[in-house]
């Protein structure tokens, strides 16, 4: 499967796939030759599955954050945050 084609699947999907992956290594059903093939794909699943949940919160956090009339906050930056200020 293609980068576009991994992108394009949804949460669900992406997490079903790995739920089966997850299975028939656990049932020993995974010869030595497919495991790289299965632990490879499972990275780009888990990559993209994470991608989108950090999406959704970013998603959510901007609704929060316009139904409270505030404005999106900024990270401190990093010299300030390394010396314990945050403003």
């Amino acid at each position: 499967m293609t980068n576009k084609e991994i992108n394009s699947m949804s949460y669900r999907e992406a997490t079903r796939e790995l739920e089966e992956i997850l299975r028939a290594i656990e049932n020993d059903s995974v010869d030595v030759d497919e495991l790289t093939v299965k632990v490879q794909r499972s990275s780009q699943l888990i990559k993209l599955c994470k991608d989108k949940l950090r999406s959704a919160e970013h998603a959510i956090d901007q609704v929060f954050n316009e139904e409270n009339c505030e404005e999106p906050q900024k990270p401190a930056p990093a010299a300030d945050a390394e010396k314990g200020r945050l403003f």
